[in-house]
């Protein structure tokens, strides 16, 4: 009896002991890499304060953009503020980013015709007197969407400098839906010339309802006219021209009476077009 309890099988102590061993590895490494990852942190935040406080004014302008599309979600989901809210908040939000791109732009002040002429040029007056015209109007999803596709491409653009900042591999997320909307950046300033084109019939329309004032489609005739004539921003003109050639093929297969009207529609838009400015001689 005593020879089969001696012969009773025992279990190593030795693996015990590298099982702990290799958990204790285990922990200390994950520990290192911690440790390599804080001041790695620590130094993209600093490195990121800094430029924030060196780009204090195109900061701002992506701080603002940033309310814009907060401030627009807001108004299509009215959580947190009512629409009226939100609906005035993204276009004063939207005159705040235009005072601080005409102050980048636009020279200090001067009673001039020189400089009347070159405020008036700029894209940055076009947009906050879009944001003054609309202010009072009954909130409309139609108006909002120019100034948040104009804050979206805008603020991706800066956005990606800032994830450029903190480190390559940072917030892969994000780079993607940037890489999105830097792809699709002509067909976001050509789907905001077209609204901004829509926008005119429905200042009309907002008038005879009594929603906006009389001079609301007046002032805004004038605000597209300086959108046809932007220096900067092709769009404008594109858009025009796509729509002429696909009313003039409407009215080619359409019956005469319909086709009368839409090229009197075409010609009246015409007229009411900036003329073109003369090349200046050499």
């Amino acid at each position: 009896m005593s020879t089969s309890s001696d012969q009773t099988p025992r279990f190593d102590s030795g693996n015990g002991d590298s099982t702990e061993n290799t958990s204790s590895q285990q922990q200390q490494e994950q520990q290192q890499q911690q440790q390599q990852q804080q001041p790695q942190t620590q130094n993209g935040t600093a490195k990121l304060l800094q430029h924030f406080q060196t780009n204090r004014i195109d900061s701002a302008l992506w701080a603002l953009r940033a309310l814009v599309i907060f401030f627009a979600v807001s108004y299509v989901i009215p959580i947190f503020t009512t629409q009226q809210s939100a609906f005035s908040k993204v276009l004063l939000a939207n005159a705040a980013i235009s005072a601080l791109r005409l102050h980048q732009r636009v020279p200090a002040f001067s009673f001039t015709r020189e400089f009347v002429a070159r405020l008036f040029a700029e894209d940055s007056w076009h947009y906050m007197m879009y944001s003054l015209i609309f202010f009072n109007i009954r909130p409309s999803l139609l108006v909002l969407i120019p100034v948040v596709l104009y804050s979206v491409l805008h603020a991706s653009s800066y956005s990606l400098k800032l994830l450029d900042i903190i480190g390559q591999n940072s917030w892969w997320g994000a780079r993607f839906i940037i890489s999105i909307v830097e792809f699709q950046a002509a067909n976001i300033l050509k789907a905001t010339a077209f609204c901004e084109i829509f926008i005119m019939p429905y200042a009309i329309i907002l008038t005879f309802m009594s929603h906006a004032g009389l001079m609301t489609p007046i002032i805004y005739y004038q605000y597209l006219v300086m959108r046809y004539s932007s220096r900067r921003n092709p769009y404008p003109r594109t858009a025009f021209a796509e729509l002429r050639i696909t009313f003039e093929t409407l009215a080619a297969r359409s019956p005469p009476p319909v086709a009368k009207i839409i090229r009197g529609g075409i010609g009246f838009v015409n007229r009411l077009a900036p003329q073109p400015q003369p090349a200046p001689a050499q």
